[in-house]
């Protein structure tokens, strides 16, 4: 059984900081790339970032391109967002997910390519 357990959620002004944390048992954390999702009140589910197995690639939606960056830490078995002036719209809550199959290093943007999701960390961007 795989457990996600998201951290580091909470509120913050526009133009501040705020990283999240994963934290990754059950499996071996460091064959799997990993994701971050967010959702915003009334809006589905979307894509924010993702991160190769062994941390050689990374990739982000436009919409926090240069603002976020996506790290992990395979001996903790962690992966990070570090959020950078962050706005109004990022607030949601974030969701850290891991990939369906080992070693894959492809860009995965799907939901339906990742099989295990944390319980979400609620962030907060007041004006």
């Amino acid at each position: 059984q795989v457990r996600l357990v998201e951290s580091g959620g909470g509120l913050v002004q526009a133009g501040g900081s705020l990283r999240l944390s994963c934290a990754a048992s059950g499996r071996t954390f460091s064959c799997y790339g990993m994701a971050w999702f967010r959702q915003a009140p009334g809006k589905g589910r979307e894509f924010v970032s993702r991160i190769s197995w062994n941390g050689g690639s990374t990739y982000y939606a436009d919409s926090v391109k240069s603002r976020f960056d996506i790290s992990r830490d395979n001996a903790k078995n962690t992966v990070y967002l570090q959020k950078n002036s962050l706005k109004l719209e990022d607030t949601a809550v974030y969701y850290c997910a891991a990939d369906r199959f080992a070693r894959r290093s492809a860009v995965y943007t799907s939901q339906t390519e990742y099989g295990y999701w944390g319980q979400g960390t609620q962030v907060t961007v007041s004006s």
